[in-house]
């Protein structure tokens, strides 16, 4: 009898992995596609990146966006981001007992941050060059966003942490926010001149990816060692 249960409960984390590798490859895929025709200059996309970019630094430059748009880059940097986020995680951990669920959010967003580092020196595209002094260069590589990339997933991330303490009112509120500053940040990369649309394009959908392979992937898994329903986020 034992033999059975054990025997099911492989083959349930087998099936879960196998699901999050599919979602995984679901999402990458695109952006693969995407790093590819950067790395091989294909035109009509380089072509529509620069133009995009002429038009958003033009833009925020005439109507003098580009110090709001700094201070936006500024608050919006990983780094930043991660240690709000990690302080949620403790709080959630310590506070909730939600230990599971706590230690999933974290793996799951250091292993992004970490995924986008490795995804940038893959691709190692430079970064646009705008001519006007006013806008400030950002440095390193440019594909993909590591803003939108990280922004996206953590954002992500913590609705599926909090969801089982928020309320119905709560989980819409967070949903909303989740999606409107991911976007924010996006164009805020797009318009101080630090990205092309396709780089922002590729975080956000990589970003995506991450999480929701990370949580197909974990569902059920730890659901002995976290407090109400870890397996049932919806």
């Amino acid at each position: 009898m034992r033999r059975v249960g054990a025997t099911a409960v492989v083959r349930a984390r087998r099936w879960r992995l196998l699901r999050a590798v599919l979602a995984m490859t679901v999402f990458a895929l695109p952006v693969v596609l995407l790093g590819f025709a950067v790395r091989q200059q294909f035109d009509p996309l380089i072509r529509a990146d620069e133009a995009a970019i002429r038009a958003a630094t033009g833009f925020s430059v005439r109507h003098g966006l580009v110090p709001a748009l700094t201070v936006i880059q500024l608050v919006s940097q990983p780094i930043f981001v991660y240690l709000i986020a990690t302080a949620v995680v403790v709080w959630v951990w310590r506070s909730k007992n939600l230990k599971g669920r706590a230690l999933w959010a974290f793996v799951t967003m250091m292993v992004g941050w970490v995924i986008g580092v490795v995804s940038k020196l893959i691709a190692q595209r430079s970064r646009p060059i705008v001519d006007d002094e006013s806008v400030p260069h950002a440095q390193g590589y440019s594909f993909p966003s590591g803003h939108a990339l990280n922004i996206t997933l953590a954002a992500g991330v913590m609705v599926f942490l909090l969801w089982p303490l928020l309320s119905a009112t709560q989980r819409r509120i967070a949903v909303a926010l989740a999606i409107v500053v991911p976007v924010i940040v996006g164009l805020d990369r797009l318009f101080i001149g630090a990205h092309f649309p396709s780089d922002i394009l590729a975080g956000h959908v990589l970003g995506l990816g991450i999480m929701f392979a990370s949580w197909i992937g974990f569902i059920g898994k730890t659901a002995a060692t976290s407090s109400p329903g870890p397996s049932h986020p919806a």
